[in-house]
């Protein structure tokens, strides 16, 4: 019998695959990971995930459905590994996801030692979205959740074909009611809890004060700039703005004008019009390619520069030093450095990168080859 170590948030999405594998004949154990303390990231300890009532909505579901259960404290790891990265990003002008960081060394890099540890074959989430082995290339691939609007395939990107391999997914073919409906014909405790909002560890969502909280420092005003390198007003500091921002930025003009860049070195952040927001390509860095064994060529693919977004059609070139080039079929609307661009081809994750900047400025296009249809 397989053993799986099933990570439970105390969230009704993790605590029905915690079901399904027990009910499918894996040997499951469930885990918390407590993740921060509510005094390090300046919340009242009932505002944020990694709560009390979490732990006890995860152990009361592990007792119900007869599994083994643990808490496992990484706080020091998700202080190092995310929340620092979450301010470092900020701090240098990007607008980082967290979410994707956590994925990458909490659950599929930290959770996975603590797995073998405890002589587990798998590690299993909640997430939506499927891994299928492909026996022609020998890969596995990361596909979309079958229910669309609640696809997390965005942010797993980052796993290796290792994670791949010993990963499972039981929520991938079905949608957020079958998963609803499961956890009421079981009597879990949280078959109605609300879905986790906004980041974990900001649930007011005011990223700024956060940083302010945690770091202690006060950012420095700064100017506000036009596109003509004009003086328009004051700024508050860089913390407080992001590509393509509008509401907050306490300027009077003759039409609304929108956050189009930020200069750590000047401090300084230039405004512009909405048409000023569009950009037709990006270099992306950090390239993780999961459907093939290399990219040596400039190919087709679709993609997604923000989560929700709709995929875009796209020309991916590999560059050195695991970069990439991407032009868009159609301009990009406030494309921001520290965000994932994903790519895909049908319903696989081809890959995925980290915004690093707009590469408009870069024309050199080369003829282009179809992804082949895996």
């Amino acid at each position: 019998m397989k053993r799986v170590l099933v990570a439970m948030s105390g969230g009704v999405d993790s605590s029905v695959a915690a079901y399904l594998l027990k009910k499918q004949g894996y040997e499951c154990v469930g885990a918390t990971m407590k993740l921060y303390e509510n005094e390090i990231v300046g919340q009242k300890r009932t505002n944020t995930c990694c709560s009390l009532d979490d732990i006890e909505d995860a152990r009361s579901v592990a007792h119900r459905i007869g599994i083994p259960y643990h808490v496992f404290n990484f706080t020091a790891d998700f202080e190092e590994q995310v929340i620092r990265r979450f301010v470092a990003a900020y701090e240098a002008g990007a607008t980082p996801n967290p979410c994707i960081d956590c994925n990458r060394y909490l659950k599929f890099e930290r959770l996975f030692r603590r797995a073998q540890e405890l002589d587990c074959d798998f590690v299993a989430t909640g997430h939506y979205a499927r891994i299928e082995f492909q026996k022609a290339s020998g890969r596995y691939l990361l596909k979309k959740g079958l229910d669309g609007g609640k696809d997390q395939s965005y942010v797993l990107y980052s796993m290796t074909q290792e994670q791949l391999a010993h990963t499972l997914f039981p929520l991938g073919e079905l949608n957020k009611a079958d998963v609803r409906k499961i956890a009421e014909e079981q009597g879990l405790v949280n078959a109605h809890k609300h879905d986790s909002q906004d980041i974990c560890f900001v649930p007011d969502g005011d990223y700024s004060a956060f940083i302010e909280r945690y770091t202690g420092k006060a950012y420095p005003k700064g100017a506000f700039l036009g596109a003509d390198g004009k003086i328009l007003g004051e700024h508050q500091g860089l913390i407080r703005y992001t590509i393509g921002q509008r509401k907050g930025l306490g300027i009077s003009a003759e039409k609304p004008l929108y956050v189009r860049g930020k200069s750590v070195r000047e401090n300084t952040v230039t405004l512009g019009g909405n048409e000023e927001l569009y950009s037709s390509s990006l270099v992306a860095d950090g390239f993780n390619l999961i459907a093939y064994q290399t990219l040596s060529a400039p190919a087709r693919v679709t993609a997604r520069v923000r989560y929700r977004q709709k995929e875009q059609a796209a020309v991916v070139t590999p560059l050195d030093g695991g970069k990439v080039m991407v032009n868009f079929e159609k301009p990009q609307r406030a494309v921001a450095p520290g965000q994932a661009i994903v790519f895909y081809s049908g319903d696989i994750v081809v890959g995925g990168a980290t915004i690093c900047s707009d590469g408009s400025a870069r024309g050199d296009r080369k003829e282009t080859a179809d992804l082949q249809r895996l």
